[in-house]
Order: structure tokens, then C-alpha cells, then sequence
């Protein structure tokens, strides 16, 4: 997994504007995968951002670029609390719901749909995409919208011009590390 992969992916994560980030990539070798996990990890925490593999499966992982302080505020918004709640959370300890939300994603089980709130989708979204079963939305972007579509266009349209930014930074020869808002 290459710094362009989560430079690529998570520009607006990197740039403080979103509380986490999540893409696929090819794994061949686990080990390898941990060992620059790891590489990126001491690049990247002092500014506030951890890397993990949330599944590893068949060749791929899924991996979570987050801030950890960001995802504990979110997560402590009632109507996160309450869903989270539902789906056997421990609300107000965040690394323990990353945890949890691990053990859901690897158990095979009904895909965890409260993953968008370690996204930074809005409560109400992540929400009524479970209600409407992905059903029913105003519009798709980053994420299936059911609340303020607006709001909601003006964040994709923020999130894409990062991505740009980012990437166009990166090809120019900014590090990651100088790429990454501390916060």
C-alpha cells in the first residue's frame, strides 16, 4: 500500500476537513501490509491521524485513515450515540466502537452501516439510509443523502477540490507528512 493510495483517498481526512476516511487496496503479503502501516503510523500520528486495517480478506484490506479526537466528538452527538447504541457500541469510548466496528466487519455478518459515522456522514444520513434500506435518498455523493441536500453538495463539491489540491501537491513533491494538518 503506497502513500499515493491514502493521498489519494483521504485529502480531506489528511487536511482536517473530515473526521475519517476508508478505501481497498491489494494485499498480498499481511505482514507487509502491517510493516508499512506501521511506516505510515510514525509518519502520522504526531499530526493526529491513525492508519488500520479494518478486514483483510481474499487479497485486499479495507483500511481506515482517521483522527481519533475528530471521532470522538462525532460519536458523542446523541443521535450517533443512540444508533451506536443499537448496534451493540459502547458510546463515549471511541477506540473501543473502532474496535467493535472491526468485529463487525469481520464477522461476515450484515455489512456494519453505521461505518458512516466513523465517516463523518451526517447522523441523520447514516441513519436513514438504514431506515429506507438505501432507498428513497435525495441525492448520491460521498454518501447517499436523506437530510440537507444542499449542505450536503457544498461538502462533496469541498471534499473533491482537496482531492485535487492534495494530489496535485503530492505529484509536485510535497511529503505526506507536509500534505498532513496537525491537529
Amino acid at each position: 500500500m503506497s502513500e499515493n493510495l491514502v493521498i489519494r483517498h483521504c485529502a480531506p481526512t489528511l487536511a482536517g476537513i473530515k473526521t475519517g476516511s476508508l478505501f481497498s487496496c491489494p494485499c498480498p503479503c499481511k505482514a507487509a501490509l502491517t510493516k508499512e502501516l506501521c511506516h505510515l503510523n510514525r509518519k502520522l500520528v504526531p499530526k493526529g491521524i491513525r492508519i488500520l486495517p479494518l478486514k483483510v480478506q481474499k487479497g485486499r484490506a479495507l483500511i481506515y485513515v482517521y483522527r481519533p479526537n475528530a471521532l470522538k466528538c462525532d460519536l458523542e452527538d446523541c443521535r450517533s450515540e443512540r444508533l451506536l447504541l443499537r448496534y451493540g457500541y459502547t458510546p463515549g469510548d471511541s477506540n473501543r466502537c473502532v474496535v467493535h466496528l472491526i468485529r463487525r466487519l469481520q464477522s461476515n455478518g450484515e455489512f456494519p452501516h453505521e461505518i458512516g459515522l466513523f465517516l463523518s456522514y451526517p447522523p441523520e444520513d447514516v441513519l436513514e439510509f438504514i431506515r429506507n434500506k438505501a432507498c428513497n435518498h435525495k441525492c448520491i455523493g460521498c454518501w447517499k443523502v436523506y437530510g440537507d441536500e444542499q449542505a450536503a453538495r457544498n461538502i462533496f463539491r469541498k471534499y473533491k477540490e482537496c482531492s485535487k489540491i492534495y494530489f496535485q501537491q503530492w505529484e509536485q513533491g510535497k511529503s505526506i507528512e507536509q500534505l498532513t494538518v496537525a491537529g
